[in-house]
C-alpha cells in the first residue's frame, strides 16, 4: 500500500446503470487529490462524454478506448484483436508507475463475451504492483473476479428509460 492506501480492486457489475458513472466518478474524486488514473474502455469505441474529462483534468485522468461498440454488433476478429491488444495497454498502464486508480471499464462483458479469459483478467490483478487501485466494470463478472475483488456493487435495474423507448442520451447515456 501506498501513502494513500491505495491497492484495493473494486467491481462493479449488474444489469443496472452507473457502472461506468461510478467508476468515472472515482476518478474525478481522484484527481481532486491529485492523483492519476488510467481509463480502459474495452467495447467502446463512439465518443462518449466522459472523454472530455481528460482535458478538464489537466490529464489527470487518462483515457483510451480499446474496441468498438461490441455491444450493438456481431463479434468479429477485430475485436478479439482490439480486446487482447486493449488488455496489453491496460497491463502497461499498470506497470509505468504513472497511475494510482486503474479503471478496466466493461471489461467485464469482455470476458462475458468472450474476448478475453478470466484468466487473463486475475493475472493482470494478480501481477498488479502494491498501491494500484484496479476499478473493473461491466455486467456478468464472473465468479473468479468477484471472489478476489476486495469491493464488489452489483448494479440492480428496477426500470431503465430504454424500456420506453427512449434512447441513450447525450450527457446522461453517452
Amino acid at each position: 500500500m501506498t501513502e494513500h492506501g491505495l491497492g484495493l480492486v473494486q467491481v462493479y457489475t449488474g444489469d443496472g446503470k452507473g457502472k461506468t458513472t461510478a467508476a468515472i466518478g472515482l476518478a474525478v474524486r481522484a484527481a481532486g487529490h491529485g492523483l492519476r488514473s488510467f481509463v480502459g474502455q474495452f467495447m467502446k469505441g463512439t465518443p462518449y462524454g466522459e472523454l472530455a474529462l481528460e482535458q478538464m483534468s489537466g490529464g489527470l485522468v487518462v483515457f483510451r478506448q480499446l474496441g468498438t461498440d461490441s455491444l450493438v454488433h456481431t463479434i468479429t476478429r477485430q475485436d478479439h484483436d482490439l480486446a487482447r491488444s486493449g488488455l496489453d495497454i491496460c497491463r502497461e498502464a499498470i506497470h509505468s508507475g504513472e497511475y494510482q486508480l486503474i479503471i478496466l471499464d466493461e471489461i467485464n462483458i469482455a470476458v462475458h463475451m468472450g474476448l478475453l479469459t478470466e484468466s487473463d483478467v486475475l493475472a493482470l490483478i494478480q501481477e498488479r504492483p502494491s498501491g494500484v487501485e484496479l476499478v473493473l466494470t461491466g455486467r456478468g463478472a464472473t465468479p473468479g473476479i468477484l471472489a478476489v475483488a476486495d469491493l464488489v456493487t452489483e448494479m440492480r435495474e428496477i426500470r431503465h428509460p430504454y424500456a420506453s423507448g427512449i434512447p441513450a442520451r447525450e450527457g446522461i447515456e453517452r
